[in-house]
């Protein structure tokens, strides 16, 4: 009331006014001055509400973040932690004490704290943020990679703070490490897009396919490489990418710094991130020269060979041709053999 007094207004006094039947009842006070004529406060309008369900719905918002398997923290608008769960005092190693009412900027890099205010912001503004890198400082000096996903904390519809689940990727670097490595060494040419054809990573041996400097291919749109009919292929094979979480033997045909236009199978499957959405391309490249090579030799074997067939097939017309006339000369030799000596026998001169 004194506020009410000095200021005009006091807000959300908690108050727990006992009923008729005994009952304590949580209620917030809202309430505004009451003036006389001549302006001066002679009492208050005030307003009760019954926090019963709004109280309920806090316990039982407490409870999920209190038994969730991933570290869940409250904070308000300036970063200081207001609540977390036992996920958290494992994770980082703290105990509640030393967590609670304390600034997130304790346990994270002065850059990190920028970027985690910013992150803040975005939640003030749009009511989520996804995906913000964060590395806490564990209390045994371990800094721990992790991603930051949070979401508004309102009262009354306005945000007051943040709700912030954090998830250990420790595991996930050491894939993506893994991953990376098996890219890097592969003896094929393998290279990671984005879903817009964007070239995000690629191993030594792309470059020594293409020949082209690691900055000249990095962040370039595949398009750069190959034809506008190609473009629109490649677009399709990643469509099936994303539809079917593969595609097979599209046929590209990127040009190199020389000028060669290259001919490459491309195999590719699906790059997702940890809630299993496709992000991007995982992609292997043939280089088809050389099967290209044997294919044309063995066309020209066969057309080679067509041509000798041909070939004895008019030798063997020739030499059946003069077997069927030796045959006829013969058949006649012994006619006129036989009419020979039918004329000696009849005593014919």
């Amino acid at each position: 009331l004194r506020e009410v007094v000095e200021r005009g207004v006091t807000r959300n006094a908690r108050l727990n006014p006992r009923s008729a039947r005994g009952e304590v009842i949580p209620t917030t006070l809202n309430a505004s001055a009451l003036r006389g004529p001549d302006g001066g406060a002679i009492g208050a309008i005030g307003i009760l509400r019954d926090m019963r369900e709004l109280d309920k719905a806090r316990a039982y918002a407490e409870n999920l973040i209190k038994n969730a398997p991933d570290p869940v923290f409250v904070s308000d608008l300036e970063g200081k932690i207001l609540q977390a769960n036992d996920a958290v005092s494992e994770f980082l190693g703290f105990r509640p004490d030393e967590l609670l009412e304390q600034s997130l900027s304790r346990f994270i890099s002065p850059e990190e704290t920028r970027e985690f205010m910013a992150a803040l912001d975005e939640v003030v503004e749009r009511g989520e943020t996804r995906n913000a890198v964060l590395h806490p400082r564990s209390a045994s000096g371990e800094v721990i990679p992790t991603s930051l996903n949070a979401s508004a904390l309102r009262s009354d519809g306005k945000v007051i703070g943040a709700i912030g689940i954090l998830r250990d990727v420790r595991e996930l670097d050491r894939a993506r490490a893994y991953a990376e490595s098996l890219i890097k060494n592969a003896p094929d040419p393998v290279f990671v897009s984005d879903l817009e054809g964007k070239i995000l990573q690629a191993n030594d041996a792309v470059y020594a396919l293409l020949g082209f400097r690691t900055d000249e291919v990095v962040e370039q749109s595949l398009s750069r490489f190959i034809s506008p009919e190609e473009k629109r292929e490649f677009t399709a094979a990643l469509r099936e990418v994303v539809e079917r979480g593969v595609t097979r033997n599209a046929r590209l045909n990127p040009r190199c710094a020389s000028g060669e236009v290259i001919p490459t199978t491309l195999n590719a499957s699906a790059l997702r991130d940890p809630y299993g959405r496709v992000i991007g391309a995982i992609g292997i490249l043939r280089d088809m020269r050389a099967y290209e090579r044997v294919v044309r030799d063995l066309r020209a074997s066969q057309t080679e060979l067509q041509e000798k067939i041909l070939d004895l097939e008019k030798f063997e017309e020739v030499v059946v041709g003069r077997e069927l006339k030796m045959i006829a000369l013969e058949k006649e030799v012994e006619t006129l053999r036989e009419q020979l000596e039918r004329m000696k026998a009849g005593g014919q001169p």
